[in-house]
């Protein structure tokens, strides 16, 4: 049983990468913390239930609807709020979004309603493997964080738009005098975070059922996995979501699993008390 909760907790944090990173990305560029992830995880949920169910796509063309969807509505976002409120500070952009998240959800539940949906895949049996069982939307999770992963490493280290990101991250204003537009990089960002959240979406969605809430029931352990690596540092994101995902599901041996929350909650209490740069976040600002 140990060694089942440890595989399906890899699997959570691997799911949690996506947004944790996307979360991470918002920080670092932008400089404040985006309260909306879970409910633009929820749209690319939505999005790609409508692509896969109403209109009869296969899941990978619905997976790119969604990425496309979520990352319109990053940028709708950043136009209509926080380009506005970019000189306000970073307190200002975060309650702006929360009212964005409130907005995104809401515009969901009308649509959509209550009812809780799936979507339309093939019913496929589980691997068993040294006594482990590994589900087909498991292998779809791992291979999918993987890749985006892998190409989000890419693009941050070898290509010049990752360079402008990074000097945008560490000093704005010099970045600007070097001809970097802080403007364009931050919209940018935004089509990243929200591809990756579109993506992140999805993957909930073959992970449980959606519902207008499906966001929200990760954003705790999302903001815990970053703020354990180091808000603004990308590969601490990483560390952080694997980390809460095991000490999540792990913690089914000792507590409720209705109470399994508790844990991101612990975390980013003690974070908060003993160490609140995380593990990477310290090395992430002397950069």
């Amino acid at each position: 049983m140990a060694a089942q909760l440890f595989f399906n907790g890899l699997v959570t944090g691997l799911l949690l990468a996506l947004p944790a990173l996307a979360l991470t990305l918002v920080f670092g560029v932008l400089k404040f913390a985006n309260f909306a992830v879970g409910a633009m995880l929820t749209l690319g949920a939505y999005a790609a239930w409508v692509a896969n169910v109403q209109l009869g796509m296969p899941m990978t063309a619905a997976a790119a609807i969604a990425a496309v969807t979520v990352a319109g509505a990053g940028l709708i976002a950043d136009q209509l709020a926080f380009e506005r409120l970019r000189l306000r500070g970073s307190i200002t952009l975060l309650v702006a979004s929360m009212g964005v998240s409130l907005v995104i959800e809401n515009v969901c539940r009308f649509f959509f309603g209550n009812a809780s949906r799936g979507f339309d895949v093939a019913l496929s049996r589980p691997i068993r493997w040294e006594g482990i069982r590994i589900n087909q939307e498991q292998i779809t999770i791992a291979i999918t964080v993987v890749a985006c992963l892998v190409a989000v490493d890419v693009l941050l280290r070898f290509t010049p738009l990752g360079r402008a990101m990074r000097a945008v991250a560490d000093n704005a204003s010099l970045a600007a005098v070097r001809g970097v537009e802080r403007r364009t990089i931050a919209r940018l960002t935004w089509v990243l975070v929200g591809a990756l959240l579109g993506l992140a979406g999805v993957l909930a969605g073959l992970d449980r059922s959606i519902d207008p809430l499906i966001g929200w029931n990760y954003q705790i352990a999302i903001f815990a996995a970053a703020i354990l690596g180091g808000l603004g540092s990308p590969i601490g994101a990483v560390l952080g979501a694997l980390t809460i995902g095991v000490a999540e599901e792990m913690s089914a041996l000792v507590i409720p699993t209705n109470y399994r929350q508790v844990v991101s909650f612990a975390v980013i209490l003690a974070l908060l008390l003993f160490r609140a740069n995380g593990l990477l976040g310290a090395k992430a600002a002397r950069k």
